[in-house]
């Protein structure tokens, strides 16, 4: 089978920009179609990031990945497409709409599933507000922060849905269960000086040096042994990985059930 090279995918996104020097691969959430703007959070980056993790996975050039966020947020608002989309009128089901959520299911299995499949060392310099999918973020091995940065939980619990799609997993662990559940449960807003004194992140930043430091630490990693980089990332994810396997399929079950009114139990 061919090899998987950069050229082959690093274009093909309309919401995900990526370069690479020297193996390290810096990659770019953003509007679509617009790089210099903040992603708009809808269907079109929740599908293409899944499908960019698995390229960047299979590509043995990869060295060390940098995730960030365009503009002035990593992930912050929803696009208006999506307004709506977080209930369905009981009694209403179609397969048009059930067909919509296994979708997103799958999309939302493999977006988390492809990025604990990076073999490499993964750094997070988180820009701007991360107040969806921030679980993105702290997956990743060493997570930087600007000053402005902050992290919620905003479209499940208080947009009235279940936080199963993998975050139900993510923040207990890196919060602990009962600062995790709180923070989910009530919409919690960390700032950045707040996530750092939590553990959630490593370093709080100027957003001017966000970047630069990001780009040290990942040089840094490289100098190691390209196996020992690999082969470091495996072994300290797998936990991660079993975490998924175990839970992420059920926390999305219940997620798309509640979605449609939840079931009625009848004597």
């Amino acid at each position: 089978m061919k090899p998987v090279r950069f050229d082959d995918y690093r274009v093909r996104y309309d919401c995900v920009s990526m370069r690479r020097e020297q193996g390290i691969l810096e990659l770019v959430i953003h509007a679509r179609g617009a790089p210099d703007k903040p992603c708009l959070w809808s269907n079109a980056p929740h599908e293409e990031l899944s499908f960019a993790f698995y390229d960047i996975a299979r590509d043995r050039e990869n060295r060390c990945v940098i995730l960030t966020g365009a503009g002035d947020a990593f992930c912050a608002e929803m696009h208006p497409s999506v307004a709506g989309l977080s209930r369905f009128s009981e009694g209403n089901l179609t397969p048009e709409m059930m067909d919509k959520m296994d979708q997103t299911g799958h999309d939302g299995r493999h977006l988390l599933f492809n990025l604990l499949n990076i073999e490499v060392p993964m750094i997070a310099a988180v820009n701007g507000p991360a107040f969806i999918h921030a679980e993105l973020a702290v997956l990743c091995d060493i997570v930087l922060a600007a000053e402005n940065a902050e992290f919620q939980d905003a479209p499940h619990f208080p947009m009235g849905i279940v936080p199963g799609d993998g975050v139900h997993l993510v923040w207990p662990l890196v919060l602990g269960p009962n600062r995790g559940r709180y923070f989910m449960l009530t919409g919690q807003k960390l700032s950045a000086l707040e996530a750092l004194n939590l553990g959630v992140v490593n370093e709080v930043l100027p957003r001017e040096d966000l970047l630069t430091r990001a780009w040290h630490l990942a040089r840094e990693i490289c100098k190691r042994p390209p196996l020992v980089q690999r082969y470091a990332r495996v072994a300290m994810t797998q936990m991660l990985r079993q975490m998924m396997h175990d839970g992420l399929g059920y926390g999305i079950a219940l997620e798309s059930l509640a979605m449609f009114g939840g079931v009625s139990v009848k004597d």
